[in-house]
């Protein structure tokens, strides 16, 4: 990605090139929901299916070319969020990735063991905690933080008093797919790992298309994000340390021992691997220097989603729920707001219906926060889903756009 950050600036009309789908009228503000995808990754599924669509393993020419381009894929993946190879596992999403992982959890939680779940997340990082306190009559904690919009912040500090010795678990959101607040997740592990014997399962989805993961820095145990919300095809990996997968229960065949990877005890062959094949080709798009990469890249969605708050922020009639700046250090560019006296829905499709905005209203899985924390229920809050490809015209032409609506 040398080409697209010139004297640590992001050049965008360089960034914008790598993206076909950009090469249209619609102006895609909905990347939460999902990245538009690098050519290079999807020139590759198409060289996979049409020069290597065989099984894995076989040691002809073509079965070896196959699975040493879907290893490749794994290697990118692991070398993303600075893991080891054997501490992740490629699946179709986080939603199902999250699944497996609390099936096989099933057996070795102990009877009195507690769980604590971010009330403030997307559904896939509570239905399948939700599902096994119920299925192992396990105690299940809300965590949640203050109601106030300005204010749905997780922190070590409103974990605390939810933590007992006998929590094995606590879920969280990385950053909101709603509120783009960032959490302080390397503090949040911190706290967990006070009790013996407790985890912390962190869903990134939101925070990845964003900014570096380095899962050891964060000191997390498991760590999950989606592929297709990250410039890439409808895939998702999971994190697991070495340390905690001594708690998974394999759910692969019997045949597949010892389990000693994280593949091995969740993967059920759900893999795919022209999809996988794609994963070296978005590492490389991010350079040989991803750090310089990530720091252009956050400098310039601060830009982005300052112009929006900006404008929302001196409205009376708007509210902006969670973090009102635009400081890259403390949230994303994904906004979301309501407008007094009118309704999201009706908002969305009026702007639908005189422009090429590409933004949403509805509560994105994240139902629990948009019905009972925000009092949301009818059609939910508006949100404006920024990336490092959309421009700051794009965002100065938005506002311009809602102003007219409202």
């Amino acid at each position: 990605m040398a080409d697209v950050v010139v004297d640590g600036r992001l050049n965008v009309d360089a960034v914008r090139s790598h993206f076909p789908a950009l090469n249209q009228k619609q102006v895609f503000l909905d990347n939460a929901g999902g990245s538009q995808v690098l050519s290079d990754a999807i020139n590759s599924i198409r060289t996979y299916l049409e020069e290597t669509n065989v099984q894995l393993g076989a040691s002809y020419n073509v079965g070896q070319k196959a699975t040493e381009k879907y290893n490749e894929g794994l290697k990118a993946a692991a070398d993303f969020m600075n893991a080891s190879l054997n501490e992740i596992v490629i699946g179709p999403s986080t939603t199902q990735l999250f699944s497996n992982l609390s099936q096989a959890f099933a057996l070795s939680f102990p009877d009195d063991a507690e769980i604590i779940c971010s009330s403030i997340d997307h559904e896939a990082n509570i239905s399948a905690w939700v599902r096994l306190a119920k299925i192992r009559n396990l105690k299940l904690k809300w965590w949640t933080p203050s109601a106030e919009p300005g204010d749905l912040k997780l922190t070590a500090d409103n974990l605390r008093p939810l933590m007992s010795e006998k929590t094995r678990l606590v879920t969280c959101t990385h950053t909101s797919n709603i509120l783009g607040t960032i959490h302080d997740i390397k503090a949040i592990a911190g706290e967990v790992h006070k009790t013996p014997g407790a985890m912390l399962c962190v869903d990134g989805v939101a925070y990845a298309p964003h900014r570096e993961v380095d899962v050891k820095a964060l000191d997390v145990d498991f760590y999950s994000f989606s592929w297709y919300k990250v410039y890439g095809p409808h895939i998702a990996v999971l994190y697991g340390s070495q340390a905690a997968q001594q708690n998974v229960t394999s759910l692969g065949h019997y045949f597949h021992a010892p389990a000693d990877t994280l593949a091995t005890k969740l993967g059920l062959a759900a893999a795919s691997y022209e999809l996988v094949g794609t994963l070296p080709s978005i590492l490389s798009y991010f350079g040989p220097d991803r750090k310089k990469t990530w720091s252009a890249i956050a400098a310039h969605e601060q830009r982005l989603q300052g112009i929006l708050l900006d404008y929302l922020n001196q409205r009376d009639d708007v509210v902006v729920y969670s973090e009102r700046s635009a400081d890259s250090k403390l949230r994303v560019p994904v906004i979301s707001f309501s407008v007094q006296g009118k309704s999201s829905r009706d908002v969305v499709e009026k702007v639908d219906a005189c422009s090429d905005f590409g933004i949403r209203w509805g509560h994105f899985y994240s139902k629990r926060m948009v019905d009972d924390l925000l009092g949301l229920k009818q059609d939910g809050v508006i949100r404006v889903s920024m990336v490092h490809y959309n421009t700051e015209q794009e965002i100065r032409d938005l506002v311009s756009m809602l102003d007219k609506v409202l």
